[in-house]
């Protein structure tokens, strides 16, 4: 009989993927080629070997998902969002800790903003996960750099077009007052606004699969922590299920070593680990 086989590819997106130059179209407006705001080595081919997991195995898998990280110009992990004590501008890749706003290093650019930014960092830090990241504006929403990798979405809209079935896609990030690496909720989640909070339909979609391969970008940051969350709402049997395909997704450069922790905290938790040549064996013998 056959299985319910599910693929979760998360956040396949241009700003997160080192392009090649071909992949690159002209702004129409500089004419210059654009440019990923957040490249990750290896996320190219990362997801060609997702692409090619889709065409190549697709007759095997009865869902995929996607999630697309879409954030505002505005966020309060973008530089847009903050100023030096000084009154200069923050850099990307800055961390900034409650502490550091309490001293006046940092502020929010909007001073009425300073009463919810302590608030929302004193949690972020009480939860223990992560510290505040200042990364590039990216995945803006409508740009360029938030649409789906040309390869991933072509090989999706085969599989569309083949099985008559529609690819899930899962947007997060667009409350611009939490971080939303999860797919399933907010680093903080905002009690006013549910889609930030625990997605409990999107797990137990997961739940009722025979087997989950999980995918894409970053394996330090979006994907460790879905996945993280995932394994949380799972008994031992589901989190069985699971399957991190390590070779279609890489970390952030300089997190080496807590995707390495990852994966390892992963499989401790029965989570199995597989290439992508593992699973595309698996799916095309599912037919």
């Amino acid at each position: 009989m056959k299985r319910n086989l599910h693929l979760l590819v998360i956040d396949p997106q241009n700003d997160f993927c080192d392009l090649p130059a071909a992949y690159l179209p002209a702004d129409p407006l500089s004419g210059t080629p654009q440019q990923p705001a957040l490249p990750v080595a290896g996320a190219h081919a990362d997801m060609q070997r997702v692409a090619r997991l889709i065409d190549e195995g697709g007759r095997g898998l009865s869902a995929i998902s996607i999630t697309i990280d879409s954030h505002h110009r505005l966020d309060i992990a973008h530089p847009t969002f903050w100023q030096a004590g000084d009154g200069g501008a923050v850099q990307p890749f800055t961390q900034i800790d409650a502490a550091d706003v309490r001293a006046g290093s940092y502020l929010p650019r909007d001073p009425q903003a300073l009463p919810r930014v302590l608030a929302y960092l004193d949690a972020l830090e009480s939860a223990g996960r992560y510290r505040l990241m200042v990364w590039p504006v990216h995945c803006e929403i409508g740009s360029w750099g938030g649409a789906v990798h040309a390869d991933v979405r072509a090989a999706y809209n085969r599989w569309e077009e083949a099985t008559l079935g529609t690819v899930a896609k899962l947007a997060k990030g667009s409350n611009p007052w939490t971080e939303h690496y999860s797919a399933v909720m907010a680093e903080v989640p905002d009690a006013d606004d549910p889609d930030t909070q625990l997605n409990q339909d999107f797990i137990h979609g997961l739940a009722l699969a025979d087997r989950v391969y999980i995918t894409g970008e970053a394996g330090s940051h979006c994907v460790r922590a879905t996945t993280e969350h995932i394994v949380e709402h799972l008994d031992a049997a589901g989190r069985a299920r699971l399957v991190l395909v390590t070779d279609c997704m890489s970390p952030v450069a300089g997190f080496d070593a807590q995707y390495r922790a990852f994966l390892d905290a992963m499989a401790a938790a029965g989570v199995r680990l597989a290439s992508a040549a593992e699973v595309l064996a698996e799916l095309q013998a599912n037919v």
